[in-house]
């Protein structure tokens, strides 16, 4: 047996309701259903219809934002979940615990979470936010630690998801959405604080937030004398994300004109090589033969490599799950699949890099984007260190009462407006930039 343990890392006790036992559940509907029902219902959930994915909305053509986004990753995420349960089963009686039964729910509403932290305007936002804060470094330093520092000037979406979950914002409940800590843990990619994550690139918590993830990992049995490890269902949310913002950036790139049929058809059959499989490409082929619509055999193409993805990435799950429960980790589903599927998806990362990710379009909303957050945060944490002036007064009135301006600390304050600013939807800072440099007025037409 391994350091990690199946019932504790499903714990469904609750966070702000520990004193609940998992027993006091809803008949019919157990605690990980109403924690995917919970974000299917927020308001959080709902902005992110109204975020950019990549390219930019609305237009004539509908393409993916990050609501969309988080629905098929959700739904992806479903389904690699149920592969893996029946993958547990033990192969003499066929009984599996009942607690790996809610597996694909988790795993399927850590998914819709994943995103909830991202800023407006695609990861152009994260880089705004950062940029920023290392711009005003200098003016900061001597009034935040150094880990508070880290915090902002390396700001990550992870980090803000996992707050924005859980923190109690001014006038709402303890625990934030209360969800449960096996959520909560599945939910978290980068189990270290920004210091660390320097050297890694990313983290998954701020400073603010480090005793709530404490007492999450301790509760789900995921630290060790100060070290953390990963959850293992993290893999599989992580992996259907990577599948998702692959192939279906790529699919919305061709619906644009930016990458061919003949280029997108051939890209996407390179999974499926006329020497791996021959049943297999037949059907295919021949499916290819009878529907003659351009977009429906890219998406018949597009739902044959996702399947042949979920599938892989099962299987090296259950493949490494000795090493993952061992506390050990691994470099990610992805990187752990048969060669000639990494061969395929490394080409379409490529394409992506060069002829989707710096297409025009989708450089100049990042551009705009970097403008716009740039802005904002200049004028409403000048307002905070000048929060007696009349204008300033005004400002700060705008950022809504949950977000708590006078916590006592700078760095308190500075996360409340990047609590705000990242929250928006595109439209709104958009609106919000053009009110406050005098772009637009309310109510006073041009």
């Amino acid at each position: 047996m391994g350091i990690l343990r199946w019932d504790k890392l499903l714990l469904p006790l609750r966070l702000g309701k520990e004193e609940d036992l998992p027993e006091t559940e809803m008949p019919g509907r157990t605690h990980f259903q109403r924690d995917y029902d919970r974000l299917i219902f927020s308001s959080p959930f709902r902005r992110l219809q109204n975020k950019t994915q990549v390219f930019p909305l609305p237009g004539s053509v509908f393409v993916h934002n990050r609501l969309t986004h988080s629905l098929e990753v959700a739904s992806v995420g479903r389904s690699m979940g149920s592969m893996v349960v029946d993958k547990l089963h033990d192969p003499h009686t066929k009984d599996i615990h009942q607690l790996y039964l809610e597996i694909p729910t988790i795993v399927s509403t850590a998914c819709l979470a994943h995103d909830l932290g991202n800023p407006p305007f695609g990861h152009s936002g994260e880089d705004a936010i950062r940029h920023f804060f290392i711009q005003h470094s200098a003016k900061f330093e001597n009034k935040l630690t150094t880990s508070e520092l880290l915090d902002l000037t390396q700001f990550e979406g992870n980090a803000n998801s996992f707050r924005l979950l859980t923190n109690n914002f001014k006038g709402r409940r303890i625990g934030g959405f209360g969800l449960s800590y096996a959520t909560m843990a599945a939910l978290v990619k980068y189990p270290w604080e920004s210091a660390q994550g320097t050297a890694k690139k990313k983290f998954g918590f701020f400073q603010a937030d480090k005793a709530i993830f404490a007492q999450i990992m301790a509760a789900t049995g995921l630290v060790n004398n100060n070290n953390y490890y990963r959850h293992p269902l993290v893999y599989l949310m992580e992996a259907a994300d990577d599948i998702c913002y692959n192939i279906m950036d790529l699919e919305d790139a061709h619906k644009l004109g930016i990458i061919s049929t003949q280029r997108i058809m051939e890209l996407l059959l390179a999974f499926f090589p006329e020497t791996m499989n021959s049943n297999i490409r037949h059907r295919i082929d021949t499916t290819l033969k009878l529907v003659t619509d351009k977009n429906e055999q890219v998406a018949y193409l597009r739902a044959m490599v996702i399947n042949k993805l979920v599938k892989e990435c099962s299987t090296s799950f259950i493949d490494h799950l000795p090493q993952i429960m061992d506390g050990q980790p691994i470099d990610g589903l992805m990187k752990n699949l048969p060669e000639q599927t990494k061969a395929a998806m490394t080409t379409i990362s490529n394409v992506s890099i060069k002829e989707i990710y710096r297409h025009h379009s989708v450089v100049e909303i990042e551009l705009a984007g970097f403008k716009i957050l740039n802005t904002l945060l200049e004028i409403f944490t000048e307002a905070l260190e000048n929060r007696n002036s009349t204008y300033s007064k005004k400002l700060l009135s705008r950022i809504p009462s949950q977000y708590e301006l006078n916590n006592g600390t700078l760095y308190l304050d500075l996360l409340s407006v990047v609590d705000f600013v990242s929250g928006m939807t595109d439209t709104y800072a958009l609106e919000l930039y053009q009110n406050l440099t005098g772009i637009s007025i309310p109510g006073i037409s041009r």
